[in-house]
């Protein structure tokens, strides 16, 4: 068991290290994009989350668990976005 907890903290690392750019992309955005409305986009949250479903079934992971948890990432992921257009144009 202690080599599959070694094995499951070092996956959280690695998904933290992820984590960690696609939110250096949403910075990138935010200062991007022209207006605030330009943030939240509705279609793209559905693609984004779409296509984690799709893959997530090919590799027959559990796509409810899949969706609910890109769901939460985009949703947080455009939340922090606006508080950087914000920050960076005030």
């Amino acid at each position: 068991m202690s080599e599959v907890r070694v094995g499951v903290d070092a996956t959280d690392r690695e998904l933290l290290e992820l984590l960690d750019r696609r939110f250096g992309y949403m910075r990138a955005a935010a200062r991007i994009k022209p207006t605030r409305d330009a943030v939240r986009d509705e279609a793209r949250k559905a693609e984004v989350i779409s296509a984690a479903v799709k893959d997530a079934e090919a590799r027959r992971l559990p796509a409810d668990v899949v969706a609910s948890i890109w769901e939460r990432l985009v949703e947080g992921s455009i939340a922090y976005e606006f508080e950087i257009w914000d920050r960076i144009r005030k």
